[in-house]
């Protein structure tokens, strides 16, 4: 087996690392790809092991060799520059990810998302079950995650019952794209305040420019999701722009839709978890790190988007 298929080997949905780094140096040697990291009296080298890594995220301060990238391109591994802390500061919104050229790309998965997306019921089909599939998830990650339920998050609460009935209903009765997003922010707000009561925050104001840690972790938390959401696009080949809820004019809305169904389940208790208990940034993003690993986070985006893309193909499916 030749070294590319050895750096391949693990499927991208089973990856299990997501690295963010700072003030340091990236580079290859001896076969592997380590950062460095200059200490008072030494330089400390760390291993990054590239077979089992989704995505790696240069922040502030970094640079990297051209012999790693081209290790880190073998594997398939996403790269990306962004601001500190992991979030891209510059208007905000991108990260400019450095794709491998030479990475093969099934065309099945987009030639199937193509089929439907040009179709505006059939788009908006597929904008329904994004939404269905994203508290279906809610469902199974806060049934069975027990610090989330000692927390207080418990999901047979009847004001969260309620507010899930009640989305579930507004799916079923929508009949355009508005009707989703009207919905999906009226849940969300529901969402917002049973976790806000559930854990005893306090009083709390969404607000995406505050500075607050519950506001702040909020919006690291979602750029997080956004980092696994672009990576399963990437590595199904389908471009961000091709969007079936969050608008057709915005670059990158593919990422946010499917970002959706993770987000409330993972993110946002554990933003205002870690904000009630004071965390760092670090403890915060190593949190949801951690669940989105036991909750397979990445591999279930994987399953949401192949069966849209894949509906009502009856060739056998390429394993990512």
């Amino acid at each position: 087996m030749d070294q590319l298929t050895d750096l391949k080997a693990i499927l991208h949905s089973h990856r299990a690392n997501l690295y963010y780094l700072e003030y340091c140096r990236v580079m290859q040697k001896d076969g592997r790809v380590l950062y460095l990291t200059e200490a008072s009296k030494q330089n400390l080298y760390y291993n990054i092991p590239i077979a089992n890594t989704t995505v790696l995220l240069l922040g502030t301060g970094t640079s990297i060799t051209q012999a790693a990238m081209r290790m880190l391109a073998q594997a398939g591994v996403l790269v990306g520059f962004c601001g500190g802390g992991g979030t891209p500061l510059l208007m905000a919104t991108e990260v400019e990810w450095l794709t491998p050229q030479s990475e093969y790309r099934p065309t099945q998965y987009l030639q199937g998302w193509l089929s439907f997306w040009f179709d505006d019921a059939k788009r908006f089909e597929a904008g329904k079950h994004i939404q269905q599939a994203r508290i279906n998830y809610l469902g199974r990650v806060w049934g069975k995650d027990r610090d989330l339920q000692s927390e207080g998050i418990l999901l047979e609460s009847s004001q969260l019952k309620t507010a899930l009935t009640r989305y579930s209903d507004r799916l079923d009765t929508a009949e355009k794209s508005a009707d989703l997003l009207l919905a999906e922010a009226q849940l969300t707000k529901s969402l917002y305040k049973f976790i806000v009561q559930s854990v005893s925050f306090g009083d709390f104001k969404r607000e995406r420019e505050g500075t607050d840690k519950a506001n702040a972790f909020l919006n690291h938390g979602n750029y997080l999701a956004y980092g696994l959401a672009a990576t399963t696009l990437w590595v199904l080949g389908i471009p961000h722009g091709f969007a079936v809820m969050h608008g057709k004019t915005r670059r990158g809305a593919l990422v946010f839709d499917i970002a959706d169904l993770i987000k409330d389940a993972i993110i946002l208790p554990w933003a205002f978890i870690c904000a009630k208990e004071g965390a760092t940034e670090q403890e915060f993003r190593q949190q949801c790190l951690q669940a989105f690993t036991d909750h397979k986070s990445l591999e279930f985006m994987f399953e949401q988007v192949k069966q849209l893309a894949l509906r009502g193909d009856p060739e056998e499916e390429i394993v990512q």
